[in-house]
């Protein structure tokens, strides 16, 4: 006795074929480090970088969010390229010390050896302003 009977002229739905790698993979910290990083070279598109390592563009984000929280490294420039520095000439530092003081937005600056009568007088007339 027949249970079901096949029509063979149905359309049948969704058939998914896959292909690659079916198995879980274990990924090293320096091969995700090295995937991430061609995955931020400029003009890299993150799918296509993903598809060419038989993994998901989704898997791939979340290794470069990893990255970008610094819990993934990603491996250094071997071409290192150095840039020479120049230092340039440094403004003469003033020796003598200072008080700055800053009330009502007005702003006192007083160096060492002034007045104390006259830093008074001058910080009365700030504080009658405020």
């Amino acid at each position: 006795m027949v249970d079901d009977v096949v029509d063979a002229l149905a359309p049948r739905g969704r058939v998914e074929i896959r292909s690659g790698v079916g198995r879980r993979r274990r990924w090293s910290n320096a091969d995700k480090g090295r995937i991430v990083a061609e995955s931020f070279t400029p003009g890299a598109v993150v799918s296509e970088v993903a598809r060419r390592h038989e993994i998901s563009p989704q898997h791939l984000f979340a290794w470069r969010k990893a990255a970008r929280r610094g819990q993934l490294a990603l491996p250094g420039d071997e071409a290192a390229v150095f840039v020479p520095v120049m230092m340039a000439a440094q403004k003469p530092v003033a020796t003598t010390p200072s008080i700055t003081i800053e009330s009502a937005g007005i702003v006192v600056r007083a160096e060492c050896g002034v007045d104390v009568g006259w830093l008074a007088a001058v910080l009365r007339v700030v504080k009658g302003l405020s």
